[in-house]
C-alpha cells in the first residue's frame, strides 16, 4: 500500500471484524492490522484485475508430471535374509516387545 493511497479499511471496521470473530485486539493491534489487511485487500484487487476469463485457473505455476516409475517386481529378500539381523523373531516374523507398559 503506497503512502498516498488510503487503506480500504479503517480501524472501526477492523475492530468490528475482530468482534465478529471474537478476537480481543488492543488499539495497537487494530492499527497494525488495519494497514496489513489493507495491503492484502489491495493485493487481491491487483490479482483480480489480471484474472480475466481468458486466463485459465491454475493451482501450480508449472505443469505437474507423474514422477513414479512403473511398478516392476524385482529381486526380494527371503524371510531368512530379512530376519537375519533381527534381535528377536517369531517364526518368519519380527518379534517386537510391548511399549509404553502395554501387555501383549
Amino acid at each position: 500500500m503506497s503512502e498516498t493511497t488510503p487503506s480500504p479499511l479503517d480501524a472501526a471496521q477492523v475492530a468490528h471484524l475482530a468482534n465478529l470473530a471474537r478476537i480481543a485486539l488492543t488499539p495497537d493491534e487494530i492499527e497494525k492490522l488495519t494497514g496489513e489487511l489493507g495491503i492484502i485487500i489491495e493485493s487481491i484487487a491487483k490479482v483480480s484485475e489480471v484474472a480475466t476469463p481468458d486466463v485459465p485457473a491454475t493451482s501450480h505455476p508449472i505443469r505437474l508430471t507423474n514422477v513414479f516409475r512403473p511398478d516392476v517386481v524385482g529381486e526380494t529378500l527371503t524371510p531368512e535374509q530379512a530376519l537375519a539381523g533381527a534381535p528377536e523373531r517369531d517364526g518368519d516374523r519380527f518379534k517386537v516387545s510391548a511399549i509404553l507398559g502395554e501387555e501383549q
